[in-house]
């Protein structure tokens, strides 16, 4: 029964204190309609190596003002639970124009 507790206290704790790395980026005077776009980035070899190519000027569009989001989310920390086996991550990057 401790081990189960223990255990149940050390998720909780995980989950708590985890959190959100975001880094935005200006382009312009920035986002100006609110209209966000996002894609998922991933990256092989913890970090190393990207598997697509996420463009942000392409996701805005034309726009010359806007805002880049790159951030990872809950989710992504979950997704790379899993296939952080096979050393695979994942961000999300979203472009507010």
């Amino acid at each position: 029964m401790k081990k189960i507790k223990f255990l149940f206290v050390a998720l909780s704790l995980a989950v708590a204190l985890s959190s959100c790395m975001t880094t935005i980026h200006t382009v312009g005077s920035g986002a100006k309609t609110g209209v966000t776009v996002a894609e998922k980035q991933w990256y092989a070899l913890f970090g190393l190596i990207p598997i697509n190519n996420v463009d942000s000027k392409q996701m805005a569009g034309g726009a010359s003002d806007y805002t880049i989001k790159v951030q990872v989310k809950f989710i992504d920390y979950v997704i790379s639970a899993f296939t952080g086996i096979v050393t695979i991550n994942v961000q999300t990057v979203e472009v507010k124009k």
